[in-house]
């Protein structure tokens, strides 16, 4: 259940309470003749008979908030998959409206779902045909604005989103770092982060610059009629970032677990048994980490390729850029691959994790080449 309250531009419950008879599924009982005074209608039961309002899985009813001097639609959304909360707000917008009051905005009580506030974040974005390929606190900043939930008092989504405040709870990560504060502590004396984890970096850093020019030509004066199709592109983009910043930490952790599996007691057979069989299952592990970054990397060529061919031309050196990147990125997860694999005793096993890497190693090295050439050929018209 989501509690979420409209701030609306009047001192009046009675406003408020009609605005949200209007919306709220229950809605008003129904009444002869005058809405208001008149007779209440009943069935063949004696019962109240009730005309339902707009929104399913809504309970509402208007106040007066003293502290703030304004009268509230007070809504909990009890079912979000049939009515979301941007849904009700727009919803309540209308039929403020309609009675020639206005919402100014909104407040959420208690703590939100993030995907409440993307999908709100989208929606709204969706509206104004820009892309949502961006990123999620950019959208969670969109849906505030939209939705007025700074209207009374600043709102703060690591405040306010359940994700956020578990995440805060949690280890430091390496994509929280400084730009200058990542550099520094890959150069410092311990082994991680690494060139795994570089590696999936520069792979975030290829997929986002391939994601920046399918937003500039989403949002390019006259391409109005293609925004979806690379605002689709700018989605797909996105997607890959973020699953490349998570393997910049997870191929860290996956040392780590190595570290750790070394450092288990080997006093008793069964002791080295155990300890043996940690370190292989941490190997593999860290082996198959690489091989995930090799293959979201490359998955990343067909977003660099279609913004090089297809994209706002002012920015194909950027996409040729990001294509570069994703090339080092492959080639980066290959090298930790073949070093990681060495130390599986399953040769088997790691002889196919090899082979992989080798096939999408050599298919990024030729799409590389081919986008950079045209590239080249762009730049040379």
């Amino acid at each position: 259940m989501i509690a979420i309250n409209y701030n609306l531009n009047t001192t009046s419950t009675r406003r408020a309470n009609a605005i949200a008879y209007d919306v709220r599924e229950k809605g008003r009982k129904k009444r002869e003749g005058n809405p208001i005074t008149g007779k209440v209608v009943k069935d063949a039961n004696g019962n109240d008979v009730w005309t339902p309002g707009s929104l399913k899985g809504c309970k509402a009813i208007g106040w007066y908030i003293e502290e703030y001097g304004v009268a509230q639609v007070s809504m909990n959304v009890t079912d979000i998959n049939a009515t979301p909360v941007h849904i009700a707000f727009d919803e309540v917008v209308s039929k403020a409206a309609a009675r020639g009051v206005r919402v100014t905005g909104s407040e959420i009580v208690g703590l939100v779902p993030k995907k409440v506030l993307i999908d709100a974040g989208k929606y709204f974005l969706a509206k104004q045909q820009r892309s949502a390929g961006i990123a999620e606190e950019e959208i969670i900043k969109i849906a505030v604005k939209s939705m007025g939930l700074d209207d009374l008092r600043p709102f703060d989504p690591k405040e306010k989103v359940i994700e956020y405040l578990i995440e805060g709870e949690g280890s430091k990560k390496l994509v929280d770092l400084t730009c200058r504060g990542f550099a520094l502590e890959t150069a410092s004396e311990s082994t991680a982060p690494g060139g795994g984890s570089v590696s999936a970096l520069m792979g975030s850093l290829g997929a986002a610059l391939g994601t920046m020019v399918a937003n500039l030509s989403s949002h390019k004066p006259g391409w109005d009629d293609r925004w979806q199709y690379f605002a689709e592109w700018a989605e797909k983009g996105q997607k890959i970032i973020e699953e490349m910043l998570y393997l910049v930490d997870e191929d860290t952790n996956s040392f780590k677990r190595i570290l750790d599996a070394f450092g288990l007691p080997k006093g008793s057979e069964s002791e080295k048994e155990a300890r043996s069989k940690a370190i292989q299952e941490a190997t593999l592990y860290a082996t198959e980490i690489p091989l995930r970054t090799m293959q979201v990397a490359y998955s990343a060529f067909d977003l660099a390729e279609a913004m090089v061919k297809e994209g706002n031309p002012n920015s194909v050196s950027d996409a040729g850029v990001g294509a570069l990147a994703l090339r080092a990125a492959v080639f980066g997860g290959y090298m930790n691959v073949r070093i990681n694999s060495s130390d599986l005793k399953d040769r088997e096993k790691a002889a196919m994790l090899v082979k992989e890497a080798q096939q999408i190693m050599d298919k990024a090295m030729e799409r590389e080449r081919k986008i950079t050439s045209l590239v080249l050929e762009t730049l040379e018209k």
